[in-house]
């Protein structure tokens, strides 16, 4: 059985509003600040909070707000602080327990077999296999929607599905489809080409270009989804974070017999309203108890990029560091 998500409520007392405005920051920077790095989800009404996530990362996002929670009658907070609080050794103690499953996970595909790097990215694909619906949660770069092509792949090549279904909501950051010159699918294209990146390498152009004239390979914005059910499918959401949660609830709703889903999302970049909640935020909180539904929790310690990416992450963190002080 796949193993689920842990909550973990806690109540800071005494409640006080400005206190808890200086814990969560600015449009709650702060508190997606430690989602990133713990790779955990916090939701909060008042002075009650919710962490959701794996067991040792839910344990030490608890502790860490109780602390900071503790200094702020005295001490204003800055993402600077946080991040050296973050740094803490007894929280990276807690955040480490997470382990890899005992066997050799990986995914095959006509260009190689495909091997998760890392203990959460072994759970991911591990989960992809043994669960209908799978959720793969954290920041870019941590192999979400890569590993979730490849297991589609590989269940294509293993006639599990019949097809393999890609979708992403098509409206980001202020832009609207109708602006962008072109047909439907030339509009669409740019939302989903990290997802096309992947079939092409897994796969190869000419390969692809055919399965997607035969309807094998479907690329479809979400709102496309409505009233469809989708049998003998592997289904991808992208970019998760960018759904309503009515758009999330008619996506999971097209599940039909003999597929499976897989939905990845980072809840630290979202691009909706501010008064509009993310579906997958409210995703988790609905269906952390259901045995059949696996969630994967990534953190900033399972991104995998050119060395070269991390120097230059450095350096922005750096410098933002240095311009706050100035």
């Amino acid at each position: 059985m796949t193993p689920q998500p842990h909550a973990l409520d806690i109540n800071l007392e005494p409640a006080d509003n400005r206190r808890l405005a200086n814990l969560c920051g600015q449009f709650d920077e702060h508190l997606r600040q430690v989602e990133r790095r713990l790779g955990v989800e916090i939701n909060n009404r008042g002075n009650h909070f919710r962490v959701i996530g794996d067991a040792g990362p839910v344990q030490a996002a608890s502790e860490l707000l109780k602390s900071l929670y503790a200094t702020t009658s005295e001490q204003e907070l800055d993402p600077q602080s946080i991040h050296l609080r973050l740094q803490d050794s007894e929280l990276e103690a807690l955040v480490d327990e997470r382990e890899a499953p005992g066997a050799d996970v990986a995914v095959h595909t006509k260009r190689g077999v495909i091997r998760g790097r890392g203990p959460a990215q072994q759970r991911y694909l591990l989960d992809m296999q043994r669960s209908d619906l799978s959720f793969g949660i954290g920041p870019a770069g941590t192999g979400k929607t890569y590993l979730a092509v490849a297991s589609a792949v590989d269940a294509l090549e293993r006639d599990e599905v019949r097809r393999l279904i890609l979708v992403r909501p098509a409206v980001e950051a202020g832009e609207r489809l109708g602006f962008l010159p072109g047909d439907m699918a030339q509009k669409v294209d740019p939302y989903l080409r990290p997802m096309y990146d992947a079939l092409y390498e897994m796969m190869g152009f000419e390969r692809v270009g055919r399965l997607i004239e035969r309807h094998v390979i479907e690329v479809a914005p979400l709102a496309f989804m409505r009233g469809r059910t989708l049998n003998e499918s592997f289904i991808i959401l992208d970019e998760a974070q960018n759904t309503s949660v009515e758009q999330m609830k008619m996506f999971l709703t097209r599940i039909g017999f003999g597929s499976r889903a897989v939905v990845t999302g980072d809840v630290t970049q979202i691009d909706l309203p501010r008064n509009q909640k993310s579906g997958l935020r409210h995703a988790v909180e609905v269906l952390k108890d259901i045995p059949d539904v696996s969630f994967t929790f990534f953190t900033a310690k399972d991104v995998v990029r050119h060395p070269l990416v991390q120097k230059i992450v450095s350096a922005y963190e750096q410098h933002s560091d240095s311009a706050r002080e100035d």
